[in-house]
C-alpha cells in the first residue's frame, strides 16, 4: 500500500530532501517585495525574467551587510535552500549579502583594504620619501592615454628638466594587473627612475580595478623605488593609492606633487641672490669699516710714528729745558752771589782764622810725632822687603834678607852679608 502523507509530513520530508540536495548556495537575482518587520529580520524575493525565490535574512546576519538593500537592487545572497513548512513555501535563508555588479566589486574592495591594513602596508612608517628634484621619472600608464599626456605637459611647463621613461601597460582588463605588476618590478630592476607614477585617468569601478588588486598593492609595497598612485578622479580611491607612498587625486595632480615649479624656483632664486648681495655688500662695508680702523691703529702703533711722537715730546721738553736755564740759572746766580756776598764772606771771615789756628796746631804736632827730623839728624828706619815690618832687633834677621832702609831724603835696599848682636858676636 502506497504511503499517504499529512501536508506537514509531506513538507517536512521535502525541507529535508531540498536541504540535503543543495548545501550551500549563492544565488544572484534582483530584489523585490522587501520587507523589514519590527523583529529585525529580512524578508524579500529574488527575481530575474523568469522566476522568483522567496528570501529571508535574519537579523543578526543582516547587521553585519554593508549596505541597506533596496527593491530593485541587484544582489547576491549565499545560504542553504530550505522549505516553510507551515506554509510549504520554497525559500533560501540567508547568512549574507552582496551587492551585484559594482556593489560586489565595493565589496571586495572593503574586504581587501580590511585585509592589507591589518597586515600594515598602510601604516606611514612604511612610506618613502620623494626625491625633491627628480631627473628621472617612470610613468607606469597606458601610451594611448590622457593620463599620459596629462602628465607629460605638466612635467615640461613645471620641470623640464625631468626625463621621463614610459612604461606602458594596459590600465584596464584581465592583462591589466599583471601587466602592471611586472612593469613595476621592471622599473625597479632597471634602477634608472628615482620616482614612479602609476595610474590612469577616471572610469566606473570595473574600469579601475585593476589598481585594486592585491598583487597590484603587493609590488607597490615591495616596491624600492617610491611610487605615486594616480587612479581616476579626485572622488576615486583605488587599493594602490592607500599603499603607495604618495596619493594623488589625478595624475595630472601627480606630475605637480613630483617636480617643484621652475618659476616658483626662479623667484626663491632671484631672492635668494638678492638677500646674498645685500649681505655680501653690508659684509664688506664692516670689513672696510675694520680695515680702516686696524689701519689708523696700525700708523699709530708704528714704529716711525711712534719716534715722531718721542722727537716732538724731547723738542718741547728741550725748549722748556732751555726756557728754564735761561729764567733759572741767571736766578740762581743772582742767588749764588747773594750768598756769596751776605753768607759766605762773614763766614769765610769767621772760619778761615779758625781753621787756620787748627792747621798750626795740626802740623805742629805731625811735626812732633814725625820721624822725619829724627832722620834728618842721621837716624834710620829699617824694613823687612818682603814684610815691609819695622825691624828693632836682629833677631829675625838671617843672611841674605834683603832690607830697606829708610832715610831722610830716601830709601836704600841692601841684603845682609853678616849679623853681629850688641856684644859684637857674630849671630
Amino acid at each position: 500500500m502506497e504511503t499517504v502523507y499529512t501536508p506537514s509530513e509531506l513538507n517536512h520530508e521535502a525541507r529535508l530532501h531540498i536541504e540535503a540536495g543543495f548545501g550551500r548556495v549563492w544565488v544572484e537575482g534582483e530584489i523585490s517585495n522587501l520587507s523589514r518587520p519590527s523583529s529585525g529580520h529580512l524578508y524579500f524575493s529574488l527575481k530575474d525574467d523568469k522566476a522568483q525565490i522567496n528570501c529571508a535574512l535574519f537579523r543578526s546576519n543582516a547587521r553585519a551587510m554593508g549596505f541597506i538593500p533596496e527593491n530593485g537592487m541587484q544582489v547576491r545572497a549565499h545560504g542553504r535552500v530550505s522549505l516553510y513548512e507551515a506554509r510549504g513555501n520554497y525559500q533560501l535563508i540567508a547568512d549574507s549579502m552582496l551587492q551585484s555588479g559594482e556593489g560586489l566589486l565595493k565589496a571586495k574592495f572593503e574586504a581587501l583594504k580590511k585585509q592589507l591594513d591589518g597586515e600594515g602596508l598602510f601604516d606611514d612608517c612604511h612610506k618613502q620619501s620623494l626625491p625633491a628634484y627628480p631627473e628621472r621619472i617612470a610613468v607606469i600608464t597606458s601610451p594611448s592615454g590622457a593620463a599620459l599626456r596629462d602628465i607629460l605637459n605638466v612635467l615640461q611647463r613645471r620641470w623640464p628638466l625631468a626625463e621621463v621613461r614610459v612604461y606602458g601597460v594596459p590600465v584596464q582588463g584581465i592583462d591589466a594587473a599583471p601587466a602592471i605588476v611586472e612593469a613595476i618590478k621592471a622599473a625597479n630592476a632597471h634602477g634608472w627612475a628615482e620616482v614612479i607614477i602609476t595610474g590612469r585617468g577616471g572610469g566606473s569601478l570595473e574600469d579601475l580595478w585593476a589598481f585594486n588588486e592585491e598583487t597590484v598593492a603587493r609590488v607597490i609595497f615591495k616596491s624600492d623605488l617610491p611610487v605615486v598612485s594616480a587612479v581616476g578622479h579626485e572622488i576615486d580611491f583605488s587599493i594602490s593609492d592607500f599603499v603607495a607612498d604618495l596619493r594623488a587625486p589625478t595624475p595630472s595632480a601627480a606630475a605637480e606633487l613630483i617636480s617643484p615649479d621652475q618659476r616658483s624656483l626662479r623667484q626663491t632664486l632671484h631672492a635668494l641672490r638678492s638677500r646674498l648681495q645685500r649681505h655680501c655688500l653690508h659684509r664688506l662695508h664692516n670689513l672696510s669699516q675694520k680695515l680702516d680702523h686696524l689701519g689708523h691703529r696700525l700708523a699709530q702703533q708704528h714704529p716711525g710714528q711712534r719716534l715722531k711722537q718721542h722727537r716732538k715730546v724731547l723738542a718741547q721738553t728741550r725748549h722748556r729745558l732751555h726756557l728754564a736755564g735761561v729764567r733759572i740759572i741767571p736766578e740762581r746766580q743772582r742767588k749764588l752771589s747773594d750768598l756769596q756776598h751776605h753768607r759766605l764772606l762773614p763766614m769765610a771771615k769767621r772760619i778761615v782764622p779758625e781753621r787756620r789756628r787748627r792747621f798750626l796746631d795740626l802740623t805742629r804736632t805731625l811735626e812732633a810725632l814725625s820721624p822725619l827730623p829724627t832722620l834728618a839728624r842721621g837716624y834710620a828706619i829699617v824694613t823687612g822687603e818682603t814684610t815691609g815690618k819695622a825691624i828693632t832687633s836682629v833677631e829675625g834677621i838671617a843672611i841674605g834678607d834683603k832690607l830697606r832702609t829708610q832715610l831722610s831724603d830716601g830709601q836704600v835696599v841692601s841684603t845682609v852679608d853678616d849679623i853681629n848682636d850688641s856684644s859684637g858676636s857674630e849671630v
